[in-house]
Order: structure tokens, then C-alpha cells, then sequence
């Protein structure tokens, strides 16, 4: 396959050139990080090397784990060959906040706009109170039919049946059952992604993504690591949460699918 020469790079939007419409972002979210631009990739070729496939420099993830795939930084066309040789004909390249453009023959899929989110450098530990019956649990394999079940309900993202093999997923319990989980995704070096998040309908309005988010935190930040994540714009509920615990924008990012002629 011929790749088009003329792929690009979009500009990265950096918390120092916020667009007009941006949430205001304070001085420690202004990190320069090429992990962070470029954290699928970061991810494979590093803590998540051993849930990859890949053919020359593109990866992806195996199948049923996730659909992101990454080319290198400044990628070459053969770069663009080798993930469609990855993917094959007619496959779907999630690209997710990656912001090279692949190319030109590449049908697009969809494309979302939304904001990468980072954590304050110095995480308080929270000691968060329960109602009687509701319980915080770390989810294990036993428990991957009732959160593919919560999944199927809410929502929330992308989310396959090895999808918690990429780290640590919480999980609240009213009376037993399953009723608001989230959990670690993409791990680029010094940082771990939150994600998932999701409460069931019956159980919105407790502040259960809340605590689940500020869980996850603190275990990040105790292992030495920052929390980050991802949402789309137009959720802004989700961003008035994730703001009331101390997360701040630190760019814009655009949410990119292709297929492969």
C-alpha cells in the first residue's frame, strides 16, 4: 500500500495557547510532555509492550483489550504502510488524540472533539464516608461479567472483554451488586490514565464517580505517578467533577477514527 506524502501534523494546542472557549488552566498544568501528546504510543512501546502487536514501528493493542492504535512521533509514510498491514484492509484505525493525520485515502469515521485532563502534582488522601450496605472494592477476573454488564449500560467509551488487563479497576457495591466502577487505561512513563467511569442510573446522583476518581488518584500518586484523563467536550457534567477534584485542562485534543481502503 502507497501512503500519501502529503500526511500531516495537526498543531498541538498547548494550555498556553488556550482556545477562546477553553476553561481557564492554572500554572502546573502546563507541562510540556511528549508521553502526554502522544500517549498511546508511549503506552505500547512501554508499560503496555507486553498487550501489543505490532509490524515495523506501528502498534496497536491486541484484540479485545483495545482498539488505539499509534504510529512513532513524526512518522514516515512507510510508518502508515506497516499499520495498515497491522490492521489490514477494511480495518479501523483508532487513532484516539493522536495528532498526526494519516493518509488522505483513509476514510474517516468519526471524529470528537474533547480536553485532556491532569491531576494537581501533590494528591491529599481523602477519607471518603459510605452509606450503610455501599462498600469500594478492586475488581478481579470473577468480577468481569457484572462490569461488561455495567458497561453495556452506561456506556461510558471504548471498553472490550480484556479491557481491565491494562490496570487496576475500582468498583462500588450497594448490597452487592455492581453500581459505578472506573480504572486505569493508557500508561505513558510517569503517568496512568483514568477511565471508564460509569454509574449505573439507579445509582447517579450519590457522587460514586467521584469517589471512584479520587481512589484511583491517591493510588497513582502513592506509586509515584500523576493521574490524567480524557473526556469530550461537550460533557461537561463529567468536567465539573473531575474540576472539583483538581483536575485541570492542560490541551484540546480531537478524537479520530479511520478505515483502511
Amino acid at each position: 500500500m502507497s501512503s500519501d506524502p502529503h500526511s500531516t501534523t495537526l498543531p498541538i494546542r498547548h494550555p498556553a495557547e488556550p482556545r477562546e472557549d477553553s476553561p481557564p488552566v492554572d500554572d502546573w498544568a502546563r507541562i510540556d510532555d511528549i508521553g502526554l501528546d502522544h500517549p498511546v504510543h508511549a503506552s505500547l512501546a512501554g508499560p503496555h509492550s507486553h498487550l501489543s502487536r505490532a509490524v515495523g514501528r506501528a502498534a496497536t493493542y491486541a484484540a479485545d483489550v483495545s482498539t488505539f492504535c499509534s504510529v512513532p512521533v513524526a512518522p514516515q509514510p512507510s510508518d502508515w504502510d506497516d499499520l495498515a498491514r497491522l490492521l489490514g484492509p477494511g480495518g479501523f484505525a483508532d487513532l484516539f488524540s493522536c495528532p498526526e493525520l494519516p493518509p488522505r485515502q483513509w476514510d474517516p469515521v468519526f471524529t470528537l472533539d474533547g480536553l485532556q485532563m491532569v491531576a494537581p502534582p501533590v494528591v491529599a488522601t481523602t477519607a471518603d464516608g459510605f452509606p450503610a450496605g455501599v462498600e469500594l472494592v478492586e475488581l478481579e477476573v470473577e468480577d468481569r461479567p457484572e462490569m461488561l454488564d455495567l458497561i453495556e449500560r452506561t456506556r461510558p467509551g471504548p471498553f472490550w472483554s480484556r479491557t481491565p488487563e491494562l490496570g487496576t479497576y475500582l468498583g462500588i457495591r450497594d448490597r452487592g451488586a455492581l453500581v459505578a466502577m472506573a480504572g486505569e487505561r493508557l500508561r505513558p512513563p510517569g503517568w496512568t490514565e483514568i477511565s471508564a467511569v460509569c454509574t449505573a442510573p439507579e445509582a447517579r446522583g450519590h457522587g460514586h464517580a467521584a469517589r471512584l476518581v479520587r481512589a484511583l488518584t491517591e493510588r497513582i500518586s502513592a506509586r509515584g505517578e500523576r493521574a490524567f484523563l480524557h473526556v469530550a467536550a461537550s460533557n461537561t457534567q463529567a468536567i465539573s467533577v473531575y474540576a472539583g477534584l483538581g483536575f485541570r485542562t492542560r490541551r484540546n485534543v480531537t478524537f479520530r477514527g479511520f478505515r483502511i481502503p
